[in-house]
């Protein structure tokens, strides 16, 4: 098993840039395919960004260009690189983790809350 804690989140003005934190315990994150959900209030929990264990990178239409997905294998941790921020990128993130051979994610974080406004 992996557990994950998220870091990062905060308020930044409209145009601003945040970093977001996952750090994974328990297991390697390299294991694992990775991913970074948001949910905002009313809303369904959408897939932002993963990365895959061979580090194939995959991004919602909504954050293409914007938001970039890495991993430092030395640290166990991934990031969530997000520029370019706008009013409708506010919601709680969430770290998420799964086996390669799964198709849902079976570990997560406890979520980062992030609010994009002037």
């Amino acid at each position: 098993q992996v557990q994950l804690v998220e870091s990062g989140g905060g308020l930044v003005q409209p145009g601003g840039s945040l970093r977001l934190s996952c750090a994974a315990s328990g297991s390697r994150a390299s294991s694992y395919v990775m991913g970074w959900y948001r949910q905002a209030p009313g809303n369904q929990r959408e897939l932002v960004a993963s990365i895959s264990t061979s580090d194939i990178t995959n991004y919602g239409d909504s954050v293409k260009g914007r938001f970039t997905i890495v991993r430092d294998n030395a640290k166990n941790t991934v990031y969530l690189q997000m520029n370019s921020l706008r009013p409708e990128d506010t919601a709680v993130y969430y770290c998420a983790a799964r086996h390669p051979r799964r198709a849902v994610y079976d570990y997560w974080g406890q979520g980062t809350q992030v609010t994009v406004s002037s």
